[in-house]
């Protein structure tokens, strides 16, 4: 039997996974505890989505489990074994504002968590594929001290640095920059991943994503920028842009999209490789450009206002460059532009609205 064991399997990432994978494998693992409820209140709830997977696919199988707590895992692991050929690691605390609240509940869930499953995977099913998703916040505010030039809705790079026109690589240092506890969490996670690649010869690889979205995505004010915003855009609620004069630039890659790049990695897999995984030049917004796609969708004037205060940890421009990515898995490509994206989005947020009226 061929399984694949997803974490976080009712978020957006570990949903898509399921979408994705279903028809590829005997057998899907699901693990989420909804523990981003938790994080971020009723519009964090995931049950809406764990129950779309477990109704759509009959060889979807749910553990509520807690990353976290090896007991819980192991008899997960024990009873599939070898049978598991991959893992898609896609649970976590996923915001730096929230990781300040709780550092010991951000540190578990996103470091020690990964280091669980890591475990798991050498004890149990190690020729298993390990892939991880961390996040462009392990380069810190290292892209903040780029060569930026203001134009008229965003930030971008300066024309004078072609080094960066394509965006950043996977060069950049993750060193001697402030990162935000959630930063350094995943940093913890990301070098723990790649450790276990190039130490036992693991077959892990970890995605470095820019923004992560689609029409899954239980988007909250401190997470899931496109899928509230567009929330906001639907209901007329209010919504706070939180300085950079709304120009800070982020790169927009559909769940789709990454998770087809898990597939292309699976099938030729790099021991401890590292990928930047975002929507690159392909797709990518500031603020002030997608309040102005939601409006045009919506046929809306969305109720909008500014802070002067950014976030810590905020990047004012964040472009992925993608290829490192392309390079080695050449027939991988975008399926999804920016608008296209926020359309299903859009479609998916109103459909969910109405269904809880």
């Amino acid at each position: 039997m061929n399984i694949v064991l997803i974490t976080g399997s009712a978020g957006l990432i570990g949903s898509e996974s399921v979408n994705f994978f279903a028809d590829k494998f005997d057998l899907v693992i699901g693990i989420d505890n909804n523990l981003r409820q938790y994080f971020f209140g009723a519009d964090g709830n995931t049950e809406w989505n764990r129950d779309r997977l477990i109704d759509v696919y009959p060889n979807y199988k749910h553990y509520v489990a807690d990353i976290r707590k090896t007991d819980e895992l192991t008899p997960i692991f024990q009873k599939y074994g070898n049978d598991i050929k991959l893992i898609v690691h896609a649970a976590a605390q996923p915001s730096h504002d929230w990781a300040a609240r709780e550092p010991f509940t951000d540190f578990s869930v996103n470091a020690t968590g990964t280091l669980n499953l890591l475990e798991m995977n050498r004890l149990y099913c190690e020729k298993a594929v390990f892939i991880f998703t961390s996040t462009n916040k392990v380069y810190g505010d290292n892209p903040n001290y780029l060569p930026l030039v203001e134009k008229e809705l965003r930030w971008e790079i300066s024309e004078d640095h072609a080094y960066f026109k394509n965006g950043i690589d996977e060069n950049l240092s993750i060193d001697h920059t402030k990162h935000s506890l959630f930063g350094a969490s995943k940093v913890a996670a990301d070098v723990l991943v790649q450790e276990y690649g190039r130490y036992f010869g693991m077959k892990t690889g970890v995605f470095r994503g820019g923004c992560l979205t689609g029409p899954n995505h239980s988007g909250a004010q401190l997470h899931g920028f496109l899928s509230y915003l567009m929330k906001c855009a639907i209901t007329g609620n209010h919504y706070t842009i939180f300085g950079y004069k709304g120009k800070q630039v982020r790169d927009n890659i559909h769940s789709y999209d990454l998770v087809n790049m898990f597939w292309h990695y699976y099938q030729n897999p790099r021991s401890g490789e590292v990928y930047n995984a975002g929507g690159g030049r392909y797709a990518n917004c500031s603020m002030l450009e997608a309040i102005q796609i939601c409006e045009e969708i919506t046929d809306k004037k969305m109720n909008f206002s500014y802070s002067d205060t950014n976030r810590i940890g905020d990047h004012i421009w964040y472009v992925s460059d993608v290829s490192k990515f392309k390079n080695h898995y050449p027939d991988w490509n975008y399926s999804y532009d920016l608008k296209t994206t926020l359309g299903q989005i859009h479609d998916s947020m109103t459909a969910r609205l109405v269904a809880t009226v």
